[in-house]
C-alpha cells in the first residue's frame, strides 16, 4: 500500500516565491557586472621640453623702398622723352626736355641788367670819389656828397638783385631738363612730346620706383610682439647676433620666393582698430620679381625657444569659446582637460607657448572615449611620434 505525501498549497507557493526572487538577484548581479566595463584604453605622449625653431606666420604686402613721381618744375612745352618706358635709370639720368627758349631769354636779360647795373655803380663810386675831397674843401656841400653815397649803395644793391635774377633764372634753365632724382625702374609716361606741363602739377609725368631691394609690410598683433620682446629681453627666445630675424616669403601662386629676407623695424605705435603693429621686412629683388603691391605670406623665424613644447596636431581640439585645449591623463589615471596656447604649427605638432609642463601626459589616440573626470588605462607612445617628427 502506498502513500502519498502531499505538499501544502501555502507552502508551494512560499518556494515558488523564493525561486522567482533568487533568479531576480542572479540577474541584478549580471546586468551590474555587464555595467562595468574596463577603463577605455588611450594613447599618451609626455610632454618634454626640447629646441624649437619658433615661426610666425602673416600675411602681408610689397612695398617700394623709394618712389619718385616726376613733376616738371617749370611750364613749358615738351621737346623731348628721353627714356624707354619700363626701363632702369639712373640717379641724374636726364627724362624729358623742356622749351628752354623763354627761360634762356630770361637769364640774358637778367645777364644785361647785371651788367647795366654794375656799369651804374663803376659810374657813381667814381663821382662819390672826386666829391670827397670837394666835400671836406667846402667845394660841394656836404649833402652832395652824401647824395653820391646814397646812390652808390642803391646802386650796390641793384647789383645784388641782377645777381639773384641770374641765379633764378638759371635755376629755371636748369629746370627745363628733368632728370631721375633716383636709380630705378621708370613706368609709363603720362605726356609726349608737345604736350604743355605746368609747373608743380598733380600729374606726374611719370614714377621712378626703386624695386631692388622692396619691403614686405606686415601687421602682426600686439600681444604677439609684446610676448616676443619679452622672451628676447629675458634670453628664453634666441635671435641672430644683430637682433635681427630671417624672413621667408610665400608668392600669390603657392611657390617659395628664393631669396630670404630679415626683419628691418617695427612701428612703434599700436593701430588701435584693428590692435596690430607694422612690421617690415627688407628682401633683395635683383631680377625685379616682387612688385609693389604683391599680396604674399611671410613667415618670420622668430629665434629658438630653449625650452620648448612640441604637442601632435591630433590631440589639439577647440572648446565652445574657440581656445585650443588638449585631455591629459592626471593622477589616478583619470582624464582632465587643460586650455593651451599654441603659436605655429612644425610639421605635424603645435607649438604650445602655454598650459602644459614637462611630464604632462597629453592623449593622441582614443579621444572619442576619453572625458573628462573619466579612469583610463593609458598607453606611452611618445617614441612612436618622436620617431615620426623626426622623419618629417
Amino acid at each position: 500500500m502506498s502513500v502519498e505525501f502531499r505538499r501544502p498549497a501555502r507552502g508551494r507557493a512560499l518556494a515558488a516565491t523564493c525561486l522567482a526572487g533568487l533568479t531576480l538577484l542572479a540577474g541584478c548581479d549580471k546586468q551590474k557586472a555587464a555595467s562595468a566595463p574596463p577603463p577605455p584604453a588611450v594613447g599618451t605622449v609626455t610632454i618634454k621640453t626640447q629646441p624649437v625653431t619658433r615661426e610666425t606666420e602673416l600675411p602681408g604686402r610689397t612695398a617700394a623702398v623709394m618712389t619718385a613721381p616726376i613733376i616738371p618744375q617749370v611750364t613749358g612745352v615738351i621737346l623731348k622723352r628721353l627714356f624707354v618706358e619700363g626701363s632702369d635709370v639712373k640717379a641724374g639720368q636726364q627724362l624729358y626736355q623742356i622749351d628752354p627758349a623763354p627761360y634762356q631769354a630770361t637769364y640774358d636779360s637778367a645777364v644785361a641788367t647785371l651788367k647795366h647795373d654794375e656799369a651804374q655803380l663803376a659810374t657813381d663810386q667814381a663821382q662819390a670819389r672826386r666829391y670827397k675831397p670837394l666835400a671836406q674843401a667846402q667845394a660841394v656841400s656836404q649833402q652832395s656828397y652824401d647824395n653820391a653815397l646814397a646812390t652808390v649803395k642803391e646802386d650796390e644793391a641793384n647789383v645784388a638783385s641782377a645777381k639773384a635774377s641770374i641765379e633764378s633764372a638759371q635755376i629755371n634753365l636748369n629746370y627745363t631738363k628733368v632728370f631721375s632724382p633716383i636709380s630705378g625702374t621708370i613706368g609709363a609716361s603720362t605726356v609726349t612730346p608737345g604736350a604743355l606741363v605746368t609747373a608743380n602739377q598733380s600729374t606726374a609725368l611719370a614714377t621712378v620706383t626703386q624695386l631692388d631691394p622692396i619691403y614686405v609690410d606686415l601687421n602682426e598683433s600686439s600681444e604677439t610682439w609684446l610676448r616676443l620682446k619679452q622672451e628676447m629681453q629675458s634670453g628664453t627666445l634666441q635671435t641672430n647676433a644683430d637682433g635681427t630675424a630671417k624672413v621667408t616669403l610665400t608668392l600669390e601662386d603657392g611657390s617659395t620666393y628664393a631669396p630670404a629676407g630679415k626683419m628691418q623695424f617695427a612701428e612703434v605705435n599700436v593701430d588701435q582698430t584693428t590692435g596690430t603693429v607694422l612690421v617690415r621686412a627688407i628682401f633683395p629683388n635683383p631680377d625685379h620679381l616682387l612688385l609693389p603691391g604683391m599680396y604674399v605670406h611671410a613667415v618670420i623665424d622668430e629665434g629658438v625657444d630653449k625650452n620648448g613644447i612640441l604637442v601632435p596636431e591630433q590631440a589639439v581640439s577647440h572648446d565652445t569659446h574657440g581656445d585650443p585645449t588638449v585631455l591629459v591623463v592626471g593622477k589616478d589615471d583619470l582624464v582632465a582637460q587643460k586650455v593651451i596656447k599654441t603659436g605655429a604649427t612644425l610639421g605635424n605638432d603645435w607649438v604650445v607657448t602655454g598650459g602644459l609642463q614637462p611630464g604632462d601626459r597629453v592623449i593622441v589616440d582614443g579621444l572619442l572615449n576619453a572625458t573628462p573626470g573619466q579612469k583610463v588605462t593609458p598607453t606611452d607612445e611618445t617614441a612612436k611620434f618622436a620617431s615620426g617628427n623626426a622623419a618629417s
